[in-house]
């Protein structure tokens, strides 16, 4: 792609301890490789430049940790704060889609995901699937599947409690590196079938 035919991808998210910091490097990662220019978003310390960056963005991914069965409350006040957004529609049609890193090898992440499901479909966004079937789900499998626990709606990892960042599984990492390329990929076909409409 050429540099005017690049889609924006903003990778927007909230980390308490590292762990979804790893994820959010790795989805910026395979946008990048998969062709796209990339913005990442440390939502508690968002600046006014970065919320224009998201505003301007083709596609924006969510990322946070689920905490007591939902996403983090520094995501949940950003998630309150792009209300401005909601009500003039300025993210309407752009590209979405998530991630979430919890203790538990569930830990109520598909709460987290459905949560990011939903914000994006009250600004009008298009929601991209993992597309990955669920690895790990047979005597054949093993944990350094991709997609090692089984999620559809976006990525769900798992780091013990008690370990730091540099333990983010393997697995996971190139789960979320395989979402970002699937949402450069995605952004790209919007953006080419808006320049035909408008030819």
């Amino acid at each position: 792609m050429s540099g005017s035919d690049r889609p924006t991808v903003a990778v927007a998210f909230h980390s308490g301890y590292g762990h979804t910091a790893v994820l959010a490097e790795a989805v910026a990662r395979g946008a990048a490789e998969a062709g796209a220019e990339v913005i990442s978003v440390a939502v508690d310390a968002i600046t006014e430049e970065q919320w224009a960056q998201l505003d301007a963005a083709d596609a924006i991914v969510f990322g946070a940790p689920t905490y007591m069965g939902t996403a983090s409350a520094a995501f949940h006040s950003f998630a309150e704060a792009s209300s401005k957004r909601w009500y003039t529609q300025t993210w309407a049609d752009k590209i979405a889609a998530g991630f979430t890193n919890s203790g538990a090898k569930n830990g109520d992440k598909s709460s987290t995901l459905g949560y990011f499901f939903t914000m994006a479909a009250q600004h009008g966004m298009h929601w991209v699937s993992l597309g990955v079937q669920p690895g790990w789900a047979s005597t054949e499998g093993s944990e350094d599947d991709i997609n090692r626990l089984g999620y559809f709606v976006g990525v769900g990892a798992q780091t013990p409690v008690d370990a730091g960042p540099e333990a983010v599984h393997k697995s996971d990492i190139a789960t979320a590196e395989g979402l970002g390329a699937r949402v450069a990929r995605q952004t790209a076909f919007f953006r080419a079938g808006r320049t035909a409409l408008a030819a």
